[in-house]
Parts: C-alpha cells; structure tokens; sequence
C-alpha cells in the first residue's frame, strides 16, 4: 500500500512540472561544463603530482575530491571526457591533458584481473584513436582486448566480471559488462582477429538469455557454475533488492545492446534495445524529467535518491538507438528531454563540487556508498550525449 501511494504521489508531482521537448543546445550546455572540467582538471592535475601513483577524479567524499588509481573501473572516464571536450570544441586546448590522462593508463592493458578494461582503456584510448588515428593508441586497444578475453569461459558462454567475494559466488556475471564489449568489437576491426568478435557475441546472447526478466528489466547479477554454465543464482549487489530494477543496471543494458545491434546487425538485439527502452520510459516510477530513482522499485519514491549517472547513460543510448529503430523519433525527443533537464537542473553551481559538471549521483546505496553526489560517469556520458545530440547519433 506504501508503494502504491508514492507513486500516486509521483505522478501528482509529475503533472505538475511538465516539460516540453525541444532541441538540445549543445553550445550553451558547454559554456559551464567546460568551466567546470577546467576546474577539475586542475585539481586533477595537482593530486596527480602529489601521489607516487597515477590519479584520476571520481566522485567526492565527505565534500573533497576522491580519486583512484589506474586500475579502479572509473579511472579511464575523465580521459574519455577531455577527448569528447575536445571533439566538440575543436580547441587544441584540450589536446594535452587529453594525451597526457589517457597515456597514464596504458599499464591497464595487460591487466587480467578486471573485466572494466572496456571502460577503463576503451573510453580513454578508444577515443584517443577515434580523435587522432595514433597508432600507438591502437595498440594498447588490441592488447586490452587479448586481456579481456582471458576472462572468458567458453563453456558458460560469458565474461567473468568479479574475481571477489569468491564465498558468495563461483562466476558472477553483471549487466555492466556489456559496456565492455564495445572493446573486443573494436579490436576485430582493427586486427581481423574474429576472436574477439565471437566472445562478444556470445557474452551478448548468453546474457539475453539468463540477465532479463519477461518485463524486460535485468538483474543486476547472475552467477554461473563455470564447468556446466548453468545459471545457479540471480540477484543485485547494488540494487534494491535481488527481484528489483537497478536504474543503472538498465541503462548498462539499454546502451549495450544498442552498441551490439550496431556491431553486428542482428535484429534480435535492436529488438531487445526497444524492449529495454520501453520498459525504462514507461515504467511508472520514472519522473516527468525522465532522471530515474536510482531503483525503479525504491517503495520510498518519490523521495529516493535520483541517479543522473543513469539518465545520462539512458540519453546517449536512445541518441544511438533513435538511428536505427522506427521508433527514432520518439527515442530522440526523449534523450532531448532527458539532456535539457541535466543541463537546466542537474548540473553543479558553477565552482562547486571541485568541478564535476551532474550533481546528484548514486553509485552503491545499499553500501551507503556515493549516494547524492557527483560521479565521473555521469560526466563522461553527459559530454557523450551532447556529442551524440549533435552529430546525429
């Protein structure tokens, strides 16, 4: 009963600040955020050269600015966010930092122990390659790919994710790791190596076929028996509950397989993309602004913490979706909305929080782990999106 009055509350409050759709003013939204990151980018740049240890932002804590090492999941975001200020400026200004962030992480691509190698090389010198065509960048992709792929067990068909909490599960799988699929995808282009390419795809169909509930939400993690690739549990590190819909669990989803459709062509993941994206835009608990709660099955909504990690992530999915599907208008008026209501009310004050851009974040509630703040992904994903608002998809 609980639930059901706060989303008759929800929607109340939704009828009462209707939005209008309009095209995106990338120009203006990059006004601030490129202050912003200037900022960042200096604090970076000192905590950098405090530290016997290569260092990049990721979120702040207790109000200061928190930053990891090299083989954090994160580290490679604010790399990717001075190429993408880059590629839509044009102003060399961005070029050094760009490079210089980006080169500090080259040591991450022999490592084996993490699956986030997508995130944390192809998001820094994916976009590098993307941007300059340096050879030495290429590489590093190739060999980040060979690394990945020794986290693949043929006979449960999947990428393992984590290597702890080996008492909890034997091969857990989660739904980010579609993102990391980008990097084998890329490393077949570049090599003509085949192997990479039939890894993803069979990480992509095994998870289709054990991560989603007929609703088309996802679990947030599913364990595997490893000798017989049977599935032995389904549930959520991260989410609310294990039969709950982690907002960004679904938009790794919704971004994941609309990357896969356009790897591979194969409608069976455009369809899936659509499905995703339906369940995401008409479930219930999903604000008039489209900022989802950072579970869409909180019962405390509408007073839950709002995650502008997901909405950012959801906006450059349904950019890239909106090229391929009949429903494109449709997907491309939503990330529109979803955009302007970041950059109108979701963005920092300006020189505040040591110069995220997205304020109001959430990145592991159920560990009372950044939860209202600014995260680095949410950043990346914003200048994704705005890059993508621009040039189409």
């Amino acid at each position: 009963m609980k639930l059901k009055i706060n989303l008759t509350l929800a929607v109340l409050l939704s009828l009462t600040v209707l939005v209008k759709a309009q095209n995106v003013n990338v120009t203006k939204a990059l006004i601030p955020a490129e202050k912003q990151v200037n900022i960042l980018l200096e604090k970076s740049e000192v905590a950098t050269a405090g530290e016997s240890k290569f260092m990049a932002p990721r979120t702040l804590e207790n109000g200061q600015l928190k930053s990891v090492i090299g083989r954090d999941w994160t580290s490679g975001f604010f790399s990717g966010m001075l190429w993408y200020l880059y590629d839509l400026t044009k102003d060399p200004k961005w070029l050094d930092p760009a490079r210089k962030f980006t080169q500090k992480l080259a040591p991450q691509q022999y490592n084996t122990g993490t699956h986030d190698l997508g995130f944390i090389i192809y998001c820094s010198f994916g976009n590098g390659y993307r941007l300059t065509g340096d050879t030495s960048y290429r590489s590093v992709i190739i060999q980040a790919a060979k690394s990945l792929s020794k986290r693949f067990n043929p006979v449960a068909g999947v990428i393992r994710s984590w290597d702890h909490n080996a008492d909890k599960w034997q091969f857990p799988v989660i739904i980010d790791n579609m993102m990391n699929l980008e990097l084998l995808f890329e490393a077949t282009k570049l090599t003509g190596d085949s192997s990479f390419y039939k890894i993803a795809v069979s990480h992509a169909n095994t998870t289709l076929k054990n991560h989603f509930r007929k609703d088309f939400s996802s679990y947030h993690v599913v364990d595997y028996n490893p000798e017989t690739g049977a599935v032995k549990w389904r549930g959520t590190a991260q989410g609310l509950s294990n039969s709950s819909a982690w907002a960004r669990g679904q938009a790794w989803a919704l971004y994941g397989y609309t990357m896969c459709y356009r790897e591979t062509k194969d409608k069976t993941y455009l369809k899936q993309a659509e499905n995703i994206a339906k369940f995401i835009l008409t479930n219930p608990t999903l604000p008039v602004d489209k900022v989802p709660f950072w579970d869409f099955n909180d019962p405390q909504i509408p007073n839950a913490p709002k995650d502008a990690s997901a909405a950012a992530i959801i906006a450059s999915g349904l950019y890239e979706l909106s090229g391929y599907s009949k429903e494109g208008k449709n997907y491309r008026k939503t990330a529109d909305q979803i955009l302007n209501n970041l950059s109108e009310k979701y963005t920092s004050n300006a020189g505040a929080n040591e110069g995220f851009i997205l304020a109001h974040s959430t990145g592991h509630k159920p560990a009372k782990s950044e939860i209202d703040v600014p995260i680095i992904y949410a950043d990346y994903y914003y200048l994704e999106a705005l890059s993508r608002s621009k040039r189409g998809k």
